[in-house]
Formats: structure tokens, sequence, C-alpha cells
């Protein structure tokens, strides 16, 4: 089996910055994506920022020039560099992982973290 855990989150007042971290760990083979997605309250969970294992990134409008994410291929790692971090930012955010480890035999799932709250005060 995939765990992932998530650190990072907390409040932070209008325009500071915060990093989320994401660490999976189990018998992983290979990871391909790795993202951060976030849910506020009454709306749907949106995606924030992914990365695939050729470094590849992919951003929401809404945060492009804020937020970095990246990973750390040894560490089975991912980050969310947040700056510029405005109230309509708050959210619990969720990793998410495509992953294909071994438990008896060989899976290939999407994971996702338990989610870390982001709360941004104006």
């Amino acid at each position: 089996q995939v765990q992932l855990v998530e650190s990072g989150g907390g409040l932070v007042q209008a325009g500071g910055s915060l990093r989320l971290s994401c660490a999976a760990s189990g018998s992983i083979l290979s990871i391909n994506v790795m993202g951060w997605y976030r849910q506020a309250p009454g709306k749907q969970r949106e995606l924030v920022a992914s990365i695939r294992s050729g470094s590849s990134t992919n951003y929401a409008d809404s945060v492009k020039g804020r937020f970095t994410i990246s990973r750390d291929g040894a560490k089975n790692t991912v980050y969310l560099q947040m700056n510029s971090l405005k109230p309509e930012d708050t959210a619990v955010y969720y990793c998410n992982v495509d992953v294909t480890y071994y438990s008896g035999r060989f899976y290939s799932k999407t994971i996702w973290g338990q989610g870390t709250q982001v709360t941004v005060s104006s």
C-alpha cells in the first residue's frame, strides 16, 4: 500500500507565503503525476497544480505566477510553494499521486492525501 503524508498548511496573512509538502511511502515502483488540488467550503475540488515525472507542470490560471510545484523523485515528495497568497486561496489542499506499487501484485492507482488546511486572512 501507499501512504501520503501532507504537511505545511496553516494560517497566513494575505501576501504571505506557505510551502506544502507531500511525501509518498510504500512499495512504490513508479510515480507518474503528482499534484495538488483544493476545495473551499461550498465549492468543488479543483486542480491547483500538477507535475509529471518528466517535470512538465500545469497550473490553474488563478495561481499562475504565484505558486510553484516541484518534486523530489528520490524522496517521492511533491512540494507546492505558495507566494502572494490571497484570501480566495483559503481551502483544504489535497495531494494527489498517480502511482504504481506492489502489494502482492502490481497496482496502478490514484491516491489522495488526507488534506491540509490553508487559511489566508485579509
